[in-house]
């Protein structure tokens, strides 16, 4: 008798053993990372991601939770949600039985090119058993953005040309390259503020003039350029001027010269052409006293 309760005993609990299984194994939930803008991610930019968590419509799986994990190489800014819940089973019928999961993210600016892993946590379940599943997702990262060294190479007070060189010290190509320099005190541009460039590679440089009249100081410049991915992106530089660099050149000692001989021969030709001009009119007043004194 004491044998039959036992076993009667067990078969009870493994009864419940086994409902308790079939209704954790008829929860099933799929998540899966449906979306990625921009694809791919740019290192040290954000990055919007969107997970789709299947089988919510079931109610075994009682409280959902989807949660990304921040770690590298993601992140999330100060006060955003990092856990989104939802209660399954309330979806009906003819619905999606899915929700979806927004994220913006900001990528490690070390982040490196290729699949890059990242993870959220899934949990399930009520009261004490709630159980959860790490779930792996590649992040896809390409660092197509471009860095610029800028000076001034030359600037020549007499005509207001201002030159500078750029050089792209990044290791992607440009298109469109495109330069600015915004109104502020230590530069007054003369005409056009903006010159475009165009393509520039990579360790490869190029220089560009402005018409204008600076002072010593940083001059803030505005780079525009086109990725490989045909974003447009953007970068400010400060370039140091400083005029005493460029005063009293040999050029402009040369020039000084140049002028020098030129004014010296147009007033050799002038004094050549007085003295001409002088003994034709002396000769001219000496015939004509001569032919007056032959009449007489």
């Amino acid at each position: 008798m004491k044998r039959e309760i036992i076993l009667s005993g067990i078969g009870f609990l493994g009864m419940i053993m086994l409902i308790a299984g079939v209704s954790a194994a008829a929860c099933t939930l799929e998540p899966k990372l449906v979306s990625q803008d921009p694809y791919p991610a740019i290192p040290g930019d954000y990055a919007k991601l969107v997970f789709q968590l299947d089988g919510v419509d079931n109610p075994d799986c009682g409280q959902v939770s989807f949660e990304l994990i921040q770690k590298f190489p993601i992140s999330l800014d100060p006060g955003r949600d990092v856990a989104f819940s939802v209660d399954s089973g309330k979806y009906p019928r003819n619905y999606p039985s899915f929700v979806t999961i927004p994220y913006s993210v900001r990528v490690d600016a070390e982040a490196l090119d290729g699949d890059n892993l990242i993870e959220a946590r899934i949990s399930s379940g009520a009261g004490s058993n709630i159980g959860y599943i790490i779930k792996d997702f590649n992040l896809s990262v390409k660092d197509t953005r471009a860095d610029f060294e800028v000076s001034v190479k030359d600037y020549v007070a007499s005509t207001n040309t201002l030159t500078f060189e750029i050089l792209n010290v990044g290791k992607n190509d440009v298109e469109a390259l495109t330069i600015e320099i915004p109104k502020q005190d230590t530069i007054a541009i003369k005409g056009a503020n903006r010159n475009i460039v165009g393509s520039l590679d990579s360790n490869e440089d190029t220089t560009f003039s402005f018409e204008a009249v600076p002072k010593d100081g940083d001059v803030k410049i505005t780079i525009l350029y086109t990725d490989a991915t045909g974003a447009r992106r953007s970068a400010e530089k400060n370039v140091s001027f400083d005029s005493s660099y460029f005063n009293g050149r040999a050029r402009d000692v040369q020039k000084s010269s140049a002028w020098v001989w030129i004014v010296l021969v147009i007033v050799v030709i002038g004094i050549v052409w007085w003295w001409r001009r002088r003994s034709v009119a002396k000769k001219h007043a000496l015939h004509h006293h001569v032919h007056h004194d032959g009449e007489h």
